[in-house]
């Protein structure tokens, strides 16, 4: 096998999963003690994730916690093969900078591998191998993928 030079362009990523995709609530979620509720941009072979978290009991400093609410942030990029989208990235911070080690939750490496089941052209579930809730996701904004440099 010979050497070659790496693309100097971002993939082009999934056609049908260009945009963002916005999960708006669970099933029974209000009697739940703690949940979360995902969006998710596609651009080209990367994602943008915003976490929304909510807990009824206190894990933690307010600080950080937030009265029950905060937001953890992911940016990566994403492939998929047959049925299964790989998602790895970092966590990072609400501008989608690099987040330093420590401080409030997750830092460092993200990575999840969800199957996907497409039910409209606007409407997706994520099943995550490491969480029994599904998250549904509806089509709020499509985007076209233009590759930008490397």
């Amino acid at each position: 096998m010979a050497c070659g030079i790496n693309p100097n362009l971002q993939g082009k990523g999934e056609v049908y999963l260009q945009g963002e995709w916005q999960q708006d609530s669970i099933p029974m979620q209000k009697k739940l003690l703690e949940y979360s509720l995902y969006h998710i941009k596609f651009s080209c072979d990367s994602f943008y994730m915003k976490i929304s978290s909510f807990s009824k009991v206190n894990n933690g400093p307010d600080t950080c916690m937030n009265s029950g609410h905060w937001a953890e942030y992911v940016k990566g990029t994403y492939q998929q093969r047959n049925d299964t989208l790989h998602l790895k990235g970092q966590f990072s911070n609400a501008d989608y900078s690099l987040k330093n080690e420590g401080g409030c939750f997750r830092s460092g490496v993200y990575e999840e591998f969800f199957k996907v089941s497409k039910k409209t052209d606007s409407l997706i579930q994520f099943s995550s191998t490491s969480n029994v809730i599904p998250i549904n996701a509806r089509l709020v904004n499509r985007i076209v993928c233009n590759p930008k440099p490397l």
